[in-house]
């Protein structure tokens, strides 16, 4: 019998990432909402990280309690802020949220928590450093991935030789391949890989994201749909197109 009350472990969740460059009430709520209704369910209780790395010089007197209020009237759970400016540390530090420093994780996943006794280990992106990438074998998924469920390559591709059903998720550091219905999310550079794509043979996606960047199946309906795609990123712009 374990004597130990608890363990630390290293984990992934999906959280998106809210780049924030400007702030009022009415438009910011007015813009929430309308994306929030398209893919309502998606958004129900999604862990939230919001950006300041981009925020605009002069909208830095932003009622952050508020801000955040709203996120979670339309169901978002704000987790963190990311990449603030040193002159609202204060102000954030109010809020009782994470202050993550720029640059810091992925743009698609966050960790969840690490191992107290050992460093977190290095995590290389193949477009910034590529002398010092690891190279590991593809993961390799042969079972349909059912509603409920996460796959996650770490460090590698992910080969998904079945269905992808509605509610599941996969994720990787690199490249996704779906050679069955993709009907889930998925989610390809999750440490920010812009060079990582998704291709799949039937595209049905609930979400398909590269390196952050996401489009939902409202949009999905309009480009590609049920039928062979490809998606990347291009000038940090997601595509979706024919494969």
């Amino acid at each position: 019998m374990n004597s130990l009350s608890f363990q630390l472990k290293g984990s992934v969740v999906t959280a998106i990432v809210l780049e924030l460059y400007r702030y009022s009430r009415a438009d910011f709520s007015a813009e929430l909402e309308a994306k929030v209704r398209q893919a309502p369910m998606f958004f129900h209780q999604t862990p939230v990280v919001i950006s300041l790395e981009k925020l605009e010089a002069d909208a830095q007197s932003i009622d952050f309690p508020e801000l955040i209020a709203l996120c979670r009237d339309f169901g978002l759970r704000p987790m963190a802020f990311k990449g603030a400016p040193a002159a609202l540390n204060d102000d954030l530090q109010d809020t009782g949220l994470v202050l993550i420093p720029a640059g810091q994780g992925g743009r698609a996943a966050v960790p969840e928590t690490a191992p107290a006794a050992a460093p977190e280990p290095e995590v290389v992106v193949r477009t910034v450093v590529e002398e010092k990438l690891v190279h590991r074998p593809s993961k390799i998924i042969t079972r349909p991935i059912r509603s409920g469920q996460q796959v996650y390559a770490e460090g590698s591709d992910l080969i998904v030789m079945a269905a992808v059903s509605e509610g599941a998720e996969i994720l990787a550091d690199g490249h996704i391949h779906v050679y069955g219905p993709l009907r889930g999310r998925a989610l390809a550079g999750v440490r920010g890989d812009v060079q990582a794509r998704i291709f799949c043979q039937s595209l049905e996606a609930e979400l398909v994201s590269v390196a952050g960047n996401f489009k939902l199946s409202d949009s999905l309906r309009e480009l590609t749909w049920k039928a062979p795609a490809q998606v990347y990123l291009l000038d940090d712009t997601l595509h979706v197109g024919a494969l």
